[in-house]
């Protein structure tokens, strides 16, 4: 539970810097950030596998950059869900979500412990 509640703050980080940097991209207040960021965890855990998979050719044939589009779309369905949190159009959403990917994929740099392992075994 730590761990999610870590990731929903690192998330919460990266959607007040994309409310920041993109034009487009709006969130009314710290509450409305806090459960946009908590819903994007369950969205991404329930909704983006599936999306994925129905998306995986794309992905495929794009060298995996369809998976950005998949990003952008898991924001935009937030933003759907969530009153309070808007977004413009697609490339709002797109510029968002990469802010929010890369602050995610920084966050679990820092966060995420490292495995020494010695050649012999021990």
């Amino acid at each position: 539970m730590t761990a999610f509640a870590l990731r929903a703050v690192i998330a919460a980080f990266g959607m007040w810097l994309a409310t920041e940097w993109v034009d487009g991209f709006t969130i009314d207040s710290a509450a409305t950030l806090i459960l946009a960021a908590t819903l994007l965890g369950v969205v991404n855990a329930i909704v983006r596998p599936l999306a994925i998979l129905l998306t995986l050719p794309f992905t495929v044939v794009s060298l995996g950059l369809f998976i950005l589009v998949v990003n952008a779309a898991m924001i935009a369905l937030v933003s759907a869900l969530l009153p309070g949190f808007d977004i413009v159009n697609f490339w709002a959403a797109f510029r968002g979500a990469l802010v929010v990917s890369i602050t995610g994929w920084v966050g679990a740099l820092i966060t995420t412990p490292v495995k020494i392992v010695r050649i012999d075994g021990r």
